[in-house]
């Protein structure tokens, strides 16, 4: 498997710690205040590694590096919201439609190819999502509340918007530079939303803040590296994964056992990954231009 879709997978890994850690720290504390603190911990992470890099921290395309920021900035807060909202399952199968919606903006806005077993596997592994997650707005049981799962839905389009940004980005900008501008532009979005009802952390839940900080940044920087070495479209399939993974931290942290359903599902997008990944290292693949970098 080429090195850009490795680096999605690991970024996966992480983003799916990450939304362990917002579940846990988001019984007491709002979700704004969440954005907030991780933009402030990854914001000066992300400066640290500028300095150490002797990289211009302001970029050559501000605009863009701002609009990349807006959005990410509009995804995390929608997702943040409905992962402290929503079932963490809910959360995770909205938000991971992300990819559909990236393989068609990048189609439009970048004119990268959608190949037939790009879109199969795509929707194979929203297919095996739905089975892990069983989302009980389709499959039954208690219902959902509307104004979360549009919130979800609208962190999912974001979340497209962000990741085509970057792959725009990816010829001119250093990929810290783009990871920088996210929270340099999070962090004063969030404070207006973030102070009026801010609550003071136990000592654990700033140590579950400054995690979700740090294992953010991990995620953004891997998943910046993946976008900059492979079609938007089929990069962002392998963050399916991160249902998986979220599942695993399911049983072990939440003690949510899954049922033959969800290790069916599970088997799907891992297979349906694997296939695209696969698909991008042929000879066929790399000669049309598809992963030309």
């Amino acid at each position: 498997m080429r090195r850009g879709l490795w680096y999605m997978v690991i970024g996966a890994f992480f983003f799916s710690v990450m939304s362990a850690l917002v579940k846990l720290a988001g019984r007491h504390i709002p979700s704004q205040e969440l954005v907030l603190a991780r933009g402030v911990v990854t914001l000066v992470l992300s400066y640290l590694a500028l300095v150490r890099l002797r990289v211009p921290i302001w970029g050559n395309h501000k605009g863009w590096l701002v609009a990349r920021g807006l959005a990410g900035f509009g995804a995390l807060s929608c997702y943040y919201y409905a992962v402290t909202s929503l079932p963490l399952a809910d959360a995770a199968v909205i938000q991971y439609t992300n990819p559909i919606f990236t393989a068609i903006l990048a189609a439009l806005f970048l004119r990268e190819r959608l190949r037939r077993i790009d879109v199969l596997g795509a929707i194979a592994s929203l297919a095996g999502v739905v089975l892990v997650a069983r989302p009980s707005f389709l499959f039954g049981g208690a219902s959902l509340d509307p104004l979360a799962v549009g919130v979800a839905l609208c962190g999912a389009i974001l979340s497209a918007v962000a990741y085509v940004i970057i792959r725009g980005l990816r010829g001119t900008e250093h990929e810290m530079v783009v990871v920088f501008y996210f929270p340099l532009v999070a962090v004063p979005a969030s404070i207006p939303a973030a102070i009026p009802g801010a609550v003071w952390p136990t000592p654990l839940e700033w140590l579950i803040v400054l995690g979700i900080g740090v294992v953010t940044q991990i995620a953004q920087v891997y998943m910046t590296r993946g976008l900059h070495l492979e079609p938007a479209g089929r990069a962002t399939s392998m963050s399916y994964l991160q249902v998986v993974f979220a599942y695993a931290w399911g049983v072990l942290v939440f003690a949510e056992y899954p049922n033959v359903t969800s290790v069916l599902g599970g088997a799907l997008v891992l297979a349906s990954t694997l296939i695209v990944a696969r698909r991008a290292i042929t000879p066929s693949a790399v000669d049309a231009g598809t992963a030309s970098d």
